[in-house]
């Protein structure tokens, strides 16, 4: 007797690891579900087809996930000089390989695509295989997105000539027009015109899956769920399946970091930890004063540093190690060695997290760190640098109310007197001890909707017997 064919997922994932490892833990979730699942991986401008270290890292260490790398789409004879465009036109010159593999795979049961990909729905929907949107950030920031796509379908003004007066859209806090991603700023700008029609594309999925959990974001949900942020066209179902965050077990090849052998030494909630994600960066003159701040605040600190960047405009400019005797402060290092550990370039921030000597953590608010701050119980000191960041600021400050913001972050720099302001803050006042709480409670919550009968497991499931009726 034959036995039946397997069911496989294929997952399409934008470049980077902020929208890789997301791809990842949702991978790890369809496997438990008996699905086989294939993660296509396009090629990074300039890096052939065999992906970057980090790409191959992942890979082994998930032997259970089939990575496909996509073959370059052919040479542009005239490829955009902006990345973030560059990027997005290789995601949709790679579209026909992903059919390919699409058709060279048995019983396709879905196309799971990031944002970013979202090109790829109508290719599914040619070869009849469901396809569905994975955001891999908050469903506020979803929610904020297709609102402002009715906000600019309604006026005339350009966010950016807005300054900080507030947008009001449905389930999200209002937002200062100045916070909102400074792409979309400009209505007639490129990559506003892209996202337009990427999100466009979004729209016409079957569904889309949002790495959050119900209790952290109810208001962004429900307005989704309702179709309040987006009037003028229906919205696809939506499913709260996070929050989905890395263990940390697969970080650093199997060899323990210094750093946490530093922390072990260190007194429980007691070091405030300073990372800023894969593409943070600071000026020489910034990274004295956030010294300065750590130094004068007396407080234990983990501070992960990395260089400068010749062209702040480029985010995706390879970065070479950090010189910290020239970029911090004379001295500083060996006043503070009895208190602070500063890491070069990277270090295990999960793991960090975790440790019962993390007490608090200042963040970029990337959705994957706010993820892994909030699931581990520490409050957030938000420093936005780029992308939706600032609007999680505002999702983290004023919905969830687990952390606080260090002002300056949208000025040309962040004093050392407003650092240690706000680490004191959150280490020392009473204002620090009921974000302590929040954080309890924002830690439980998240822990029950992961549990076999919690909201998001539920959730998840629904989406299953969906895909399996739908066959």
């Amino acid at each position: 007797m034959e036995s039946k064919p397997s069911r496989n997922v294929v997952l399409y994932a934008a470049m980077g690891a902020g929208h890789l490892l997301p791809m990842v833990e949702l991978a790890k979730l369809f496997l438990t579900r008996g699905l086989d699942v294939t993660i296509a991986v396009p090629a990074t401008p300039g890096s052939g087809t065999t992906g970057s270290p980090t790409i191959a890292g992942i890979a082994a260490s998930n032997p259970s996930i089939t990575f496909h790398h996509l073959p370059p789409p052919p040479s542009c004879a005239d490829p955009d000089p902006n990345p973030l465009l560059l990027m997005l036109d290789v995601l949709r010159r790679s579209v026909p390989s992903l059919a390919s593999l699409l058709r060279s795979i048995p019983s396709v049961a879905a196309l799971v695509l990031d944002i970013f990909c979202a090109e790829a729905v109508g290719a599914a929907a040619a070869l009849h295989v469901p396809a569905y949107i994975y955001f891999t950030s908050a469903a506020g920031a979803f929610a904020a997105s297709l609102g402002l796509m009715h906000h600019y379908s309604t006026t005339t003004t350009n966010l950016r000539d807005m300054g900080k007066a507030l947008l009001r859209f449905p389930g999200v806090p209002p937002i200062p027009a100045s916070d909102m991603p400074s792409l979309v700023q400009d209505r007639e700008g490129r990559f506003y015109k892209a996202r337009v029609k990427l999100y466009a594309r979004a729209m016409e999925a079957s569904g889309v899956l949002l790495n959050t959990y119900e209790w952290l974001e109810a208001r962004a949900m429900g307005a989704l769920r309702e179709g309040a942020c987006s009037p003028d066209r229906p919205t696809p179902p939506v499913y709260c399946v996070g929050p989905l965050v890395a263990s940390g077990e697969e970080e650093g090849g199997g060899v323990r970091h210094a750093c946490l052998a530093w922390l072990d030494a260190q007194p429980a909630r007691s070091v405030v930890f300073l990372c800023f994600g894969s593409m943070g960066s600071f000026s020489a003159a910034q990274l004295k004063e956030i010294a300065r701040g750590l130094e004068s605040s007396g407080h234990r600190f983990l501070w992960v540093v990395r260089s400068p960047r010749q062209d702040p405009a480029n985010l995706l400019e390879h970065l070479p190690e950090p010189d910290l005797a020239a970029l911090l402060p004379e001295g500083f290092l060996e006043r503070t060695a009895d208190k602070g550990m500063v890491v070069k370039s990277w270090a295990p921030q999960a793991k960090v997290l975790r440790h019962a000597a993390t007490a608090a953590f200042v963040t970029h608010c990337g959705w994957n760190s706010t993820l892994e701050g909030i699931t581990a119980g520490g409050p957030l000191l938000c420093w936005p640098l780029y992308a939706e960041q600032r609007m999680n600021k505002v999702f983290i400050v004023e919905e969830m109310k687990v952390g606080v913001v260090i002002d300056g972050y949208d000025e040309e720099m962040v004093s050392a007197e407003e650092v240690e302001a706000k680490v004191r803050l959150v280490m020392e006042s009473e204002e620090g001890g009921k974000l302590l709480e929040r954080l309890a409670v924002a830690r439980a919550k998240a822990v029950e909707a992961l549990a076999e009968e919690g909201p998001s497991r539920v959730a998840f499931d629904e989406f299953i017997d969906r895909l399996v009726s739908s066959e």
